[in-house]
C-alpha cells in the first residue's frame, strides 16, 4: 500500500524560514532509515505558497490565483510517498519522525494513495493500458 505523507505548513514555513541544521540532520538520519527499511519511495520540501499558484477550474473556465494563500493550516511544507504494509504502518512510521516544526504544533497528515484496483469497472482495459504505458514512459524518463 502507497501512502503519502503530508507535512502541514506553519507560519515560519510559510514565511521561508529554512529548517536548523539539526533539523536537518534529524529528518536526515529518519529519511535513512526509512529507506534502509524499504518504505521510502519519494520526499521533497516545498517552497512557501508566495511562490505557488492555484488554477481555479469553472466548468470551462479557467483562472490562475498567485500566492500566498491565507489558510496556512491547510497548506502542505512537504511530503513523503511510503510503500507500507498498512495504515497502521505508517502511523507507527510518522510517529517516530522528529517534529517537522521545531517549538511549535506540527500535524502531519496521512493519506493512502489509489492503485488502479481501486477504480473497479469503471477503469477499463484500454485505461488501463494507458496508465501502464504511462507508469513505464515515467521509469524510462529516470534512468
Amino acid at each position: 500500500m502507497r501512502f503519502m505523507i503530508l507535512v502541514k505548513a506553519s507560519a515560519d514555513s510559510e514565511a521561508g524560514v529554512m529548517p536548523s541544521e539539526e533539523l536537518l540532520t534529524a529528518m536526515g538520519n529518519f529519511n535513512e532509515a526509512l529507506a534502509q527499511a524499504g518504505v521510502l519511495v519519494s520526499a521533497d520540501g516545498l517552497h512557501p505558497s508566495s511562490k505557488g499558484s492555484r488554477v481555479r477550474f469553472s466548468g470551462d473556465k479557467r483562472s490562475v490565483i498567485d500566492g500566498p494563500f491565507i489558510e496556512t493550516k491547510e497548506l502542505i511544507a512537504g511530503y513523503w510517498v511510503w510503500e507500507v504494509t498498512s495504515k497502521e504502518e505508517a502511523i507507527e512510521w510518522v510517529k517516530r519522525c522528529p517534529n517537522p516544526m521545531p517549538g511549535t504544533e506540527a500535524e502531519i497528515e496521512i493519506r493512502q494513495i489509489f492503485t488502479a484496483e481501486d477504480f473497479g469497472a469503471e477503469l477499463t482495459p484500454e485505461a488501463r493500458a494507458q496508465e501502464e504505458r504511462i507508469r513505464a514512459q515515467m521509469m524510462k524518463s529516470k534512468i
